[in-house]
């Protein structure tokens, strides 16, 4: 929400069509005067010449005082999706503001409304909280794209009384609209097999083979109902949870290669100025968000890493210190996915090695990792099969571009590569692995033969 009082010029004062003739007419008449010596005829001329420019500067005199609050319904929209925009505009001043036109300005790809009259406005009214100072606009708009993009300031275009100039003056500030990844619909098979579940949860289940055993809580909105411990909701009376098996919970690895660094360097300096984005950026941010809200209703805490830094996660706050966990990790993983930009330039300036995270540590569990290739380069390689050991199944997605030899190098590691090519391909390829899964009970990451593709069943 939105609550700035600030008026701003956003444009010089000019003329409208009516005030335009006006001056055209006084010029022609001007000139007729002149040519046949008619002083009667070069006084209307005068007069005509000089209302518009007298309206233009009452416009640029005349400064509105309001103020705007601007919300949104839903405040975060899905990519493709619709939001209504609520704006309440509210008059500061001691005079009737009226006879003025009104807009939202949005970014460029998105259909702002088309400018309409501006109901009139009363008086600031200091006693009663609405009255006759406050009008209520409302229009609804579609978020073509993931991102954050900023909605407003108001555009209030003023007219002077005989509509000759008008001046366009942006009132407050803009708001930012979360919009968030499409997520594809995932085959849920993949959730139960036995590679996924992992050692975690196989230590889980054989730590605590009683249920009774388990320290329960009282039940918070959002958890589970599969997390109800029903013999202490006998005992209390009311709805209890098993608070040791939420710790529990198996991880996943979701990394993410977000800094293009595979491209050649003179390619990422001409495209520093190129609002162009990268062919399959979106697509691999899709991707990832689709994989992820799946394995966070399937119970797994997914922790959501970059490729090139694996000491940097996606976001910077609390999510990822824990990872992203229900209830609620879906939400602010798609926000935090929503908020990603395309870099300009490759993040790499040579071949540093990865992180500490690479290097497996001793008796550590393997979870499932899936990881989302859009443009690595071979450093990103290398970080990804110094993370294999730690990783069961290693499966990683690779989009279209995606340099070949970084593939061979991560299939000689016994990752499991699948391509994909466009947004429809995704719940295929996951379907894809599913069925592997249901035949073998396990992901074979080890297989020597063409990485495979969408519809090959692997």
């Amino acid at each position: 929400m939105s609550r700035p009082r600030s008026v701003r010029v956003s444009a010089w004062p000019r003329l409208t069509r009516r005030g335009g003739a006006l001056v055209a007419v006084g010029v022609l008449l001007l000139a007729v005067s002149l040519w046949f010596d008619l002083r009667d005829v070069m006084l209307l001329a005068f007069v005509g010449i000089a209302m518009p420019l007298a309206a233009a500067v009452f416009v640029l005199v005349r400064t509105p005082r309001l103020a705007v609050t601007r919300t949104f319904a839903p405040p975060v929209v899905p990519a493709g999706g619709w939001t209504r925009v609520s704006l309440v505009v509210k008059n500061r001043g001691r005079r009737t503001f009226d006879g003025a036109h009104w807009r939202d300005t949005t970014p460029d790809g998105i259909q702002a409304p088309p400018e309409a009259i501006l109901p009139g406005i009363g008086p600031y009214e200091s006693v009663l909280p609405s009255g006759d100072d406050t009008v209520r606009l409302e229009y609804r708009v579609r978020m073509p794209r993931r991102g954050v993009p900023t909605i407003g300031p108001l555009r209030v275009a003023v007219f002077d009384p005989f509509g000759l100039a008008r001046i366009d003056r942006d009132v407050g500030t803009g708001h930012e609209l979360v919009v968030t990844p499409r997520v594809t619909v995932l085959d849920a098979a993949l959730g139960s097999a036995a590679s996924i579940d992992g050692v975690v949860h196989g230590l889980q289940r054989r730590t605590h083979p009683n249920s009774d055993e388990l320290i329960a809580r009282e039940y918070r909105y959002g958890d589970p109902l599969r997390r109800v411990h029903w013999a202490a909701t006998a005992r209390r009376g009311e709805l209890m949870v098993r608070e040791e098996e939420q710790r529990g919970d198996p991880e996943a690895r979701l990394l993410l290669d977000t800094t293009l660094s595979g491209r050649p360097r003179v390619a990422s300096l001409r495209r520093e100025h190129d609002d162009t984005p990268h062919s399959g950026y979106e697509l691999g941010i899709e991707l990832a968000a689709s994989i992820g809200v799946h394995l966070l209703e399937r119970g797994f805490r997914v922790r959501c890493t970059q490729i090139a830094d694996p000491e940097r996660g996606v976001t910077t706050g609390a999510a990822y210190d824990g990872g992203y966990r229900m209830p609620g990790g879906d939400r602010m993983l798609l926000e935090d996915l929503a908020r990603l930009e395309e870099p300009r330039i490759s993040a790499h300036a040579g071949n540093e090695p990865g992180g500490s995270e690479g290097r497996p540590r001793a008796r550590e569990a393997r979870a499932p990792g899936f990881a989302v290739l859009i443009d690595p380069d071979e450093q990103d390689a290398r970080n990804l099969v110094a993370l294999r050991p730690t990783l069961e199944p290693a499966i990683a997605f690779a989009v279209e571009g995606v340099s070949r030899r970084v593939l061979d190098e991560l299939e000689d590691a016994d990752w499991r590569i699948i391509r994909l090519r466009r947004p429809a391909d995704i719940g295929e390829a996951w379907a894809g692995i599913t069925a592997a899964a249901r035949r073998s009970g396990a992901i074979d990451a080890s297989s020597d033969d063409e990485p495979g593709e969408v519809g090959d069943g692997r």
